[in-house]
């Protein structure tokens, strides 16, 4: 495995040791992470999840009593 040498703001890097321990891992471990996600279009899928989390929180519907008409009602001309 090779060695990568980063330079962040201080500050950052407190910050992230802190969200580590947190999640109960490493910062190497995060940002190797973070990198395989990266070339492997893993933000892409990471993107879809955020998404689906959050329309499970979204409380639009037809209401309590459901939908009132049919495909067939919709399309009438």
């Amino acid at each position: 495995m090779a060695n990568l040498t980063l330079s962040i703001d201080e500050e950052l890097l407190k910050r992230a040791r802190v969200c580590a321990l947190e999640q109960d891992t490493s910062v190497n471990s995060l940002v190797r992470g973070y990198l395989q996600e990266f070339v492997t279009g893993g933000t892409q899928r990471s993107g879809m999840q955020d998404f689906l989390a959050w329309a499970q929180t979204v409380h639009a519907g037809s209401g309590p009593g459901g939908r009132t008409w049919t495909r067939d009602e919709l399309y009438e001309r």
